[in-house]
């Protein structure tokens, strides 16, 4: 029986790259020469480090431009709140993968409101959908990539 998995994943190599150049460009910057200022990745978290508020803004644009280039939607980032005080200002940027159980319950939801003869289930952090024809599942992707989940999905193991 044709199925395929929805995941939502990020290329930990590919995000690596991207830090790496936003570090390279935050070097070459004008703005911040001099500064004490950087990205430290832990996992799929960002710590940026600057002087002020305004700098982590700049910073910020610079990450997410350099995380579109590598190929890693923008969609999974998620910037907390600053930490300021006088002398220095840090952010955490929190890449978001993984489909929770919230999220989970909302794809399982498109696919059966949708007309589509098709099964969705839940199997850990991905949702498996199956159905008897290649092109049910097709339409399955073209729905869920119009749907508005806030978080990027990826489709893959797709078999026939």
């Amino acid at each position: 029986m044709p199925s395929f998995d929805v995941v939502s994943q990020i290329n930990r190599h590919e995000l690596t790259n991207a830090v790496d150049q936003a570090r390279r460009e935050l070097a070459q910057r004008f703005d911040f020469k001099g500064v004490e200022a950087g990205f430290d990745l832990l996992e799929t978290t960002v710590t940026m480090t600057a002087p002020s508020e305004f700098q982590l803004k700049q910073m910020l644009e610079i990450l997410k431009l350099k995380i579109a280039k590598r190929g890693i939607d923008v969609a999974c980032v998620d910037p907390q709140t600053p930490d300021v005080n006088l002398a220095r200002a840090a952010q955490q940027v929190v890449l978001k993968h993984g489909i929770d159980a919230d999220t989970g319950k909302k794809l399982v939801r498109v696919v059966k409101d949708s007309s589509l003869k098709l099964q969705a289930q839940i199997q850990g952090d991905k949702v498996r959908v199956t159905g008897k024809k290649r092109d049910d599942l097709q339409a399955a992707i073209a729905l869920l990539r119009k749907a508005e989940l806030g978080i990027p999905l990826q489709f893959d193991n797709f078999r026939d």
